[in-house]
Order: structure tokens, then sequence, then C-alpha cells
């Protein structure tokens, strides 16, 4: 891949982030980059290209930063486990244009390209759910959370505590996503360490 391609998206990935796909303008992104609009088309199709390309890439990052985190924090105690990714995948949000531009597309896909994303998006929670299920299974063996809870039941719930604070993340401020973070957390670990008599 040519050193422009990697300018190209680099930029762009900026400009969706901040923009969304509506709000992007394939002029200001050659603008950037240092090229005239024409020359993008040298390395991509389009504008639908040039997103869709981003979107396969911060799709891929997304999944490797599971599978690192996964491998690297799988001995923790599963409270530790569960509770500092959703702390790393705050931080992630407000540090990493990939997975702002992530978060913003799967929940506000252009609407002729929502198919595409749509598929991406649900791989991604596919696949996050198949790296979550052995820890908490561990998790349940070593007894640190209750037994009668389904280790999917927990992967969902949990998977649904992140969507809600990514939606915090778009919508709220940062004392308002603190706020629900811990009363959201606060909540759902009860809930899975309980242990009925």
């Amino acid at each position: 891949m040519s050193i422009t391609s990697v300018q190209i998206k680099e930029i762009s990935l900026k400009n969706f982030a901040r923009n969304g796909y509506e709000g992007a303008s394939m002029s200001e992104i050659a603008d950037e980059v240092g090229i005239k609009k024409q020359s993008i088309y040298t390395h991509f199709k389009g504008k639908d290209d040039l997103f869709l390309t981003l979107c396969q890439d911060a799709y891929e990052q997304e999944i490797a930063f599971l599978m690192n985190y996964v491998e690297q924090k799988k001995e923790l105690h599963l409270k530790n486990f569960l509770y500092n990714l959703l702390i790393e995948s705050k931080e992630r949000y407000e540090k990493e244009d990939s997975t702002k531009f992530w978060i913003r597309t799967a929940f506000y896909p252009p609407v002729h390209l929502t198919d595409q994303i749509m598929r991406l998006t649900y791989d991604y929670l596919d696949r996050a759910e198949e790296l979550l299920l052995p820890v908490i299974a561990s998790g349940q063996e070593k007894e640190e959370v209750a037994a009668e809870v389904g280790k999917k039941q927990v992967a969902s719930a949990y998977l649904a505590l992140l969507d809600s604070l990514y939606v915090d993340m778009l919508y709220g401020g940062p004392h308002r996503l603190e706020r629900r973070l811990e009363a959201s957390w606060y909540i759902y670990w009860r809930g899975i360490s309980y242990r009925s008599q």
C-alpha cells in the first residue's frame, strides 16, 4: 500500500469519526492529505469503498484489542477482568480515532451501507462473546461468580452493559458516563455473583 493510501485512510478516519459519513467531505480529506480530490479515486472506488475499508480495519483492530486483552488478563479475578475491560473500552473511545469511528458507525451506519456494517457489527459481537465465554467459565470454576447463572447469560448481559456505556460515550458527558458506569457495574456484578440459598 502506498504512503498516499495510508495517509488517505488516516485523515479519512479522523473525519468520519468526527463528522460521520454524511458530514465527512472527500474534498476536505483530499485537502488535508495534500492531493486533489480525484487522486483519492486512484486508491479507492469512492466514498463508500473508503468508508467500508475503514470499517473493516476498525473491526480488525477492535477484535485484536479484545484478543490481546483476554490473553494478557485472563488470570485476573473475573470481577477485575470484566471491570477493567469496561474502563479500557472507555479510554480507547476517548483516545483512539479507530474506536470512536467503530462505535459511531455501529450505532449510526449510513442507511445505504447498513446491511454491510451490521454484518460486521454482529460478527464482532459474536466474536466478543466467544472470547469472553472461556474466561467466564473459568471464573465459575473458581467460584468467583454464581454457578447457577449461565455463562452465556453472564456474557450477554455484560455486552449489553458495554453497549449502554457506548451510548453514554456518544451522547453524554464524562460525569454522566462515570455515574452510570459505576451504578450499572455495581448492579451487574451483584447480579452475577449472588448465590441463592
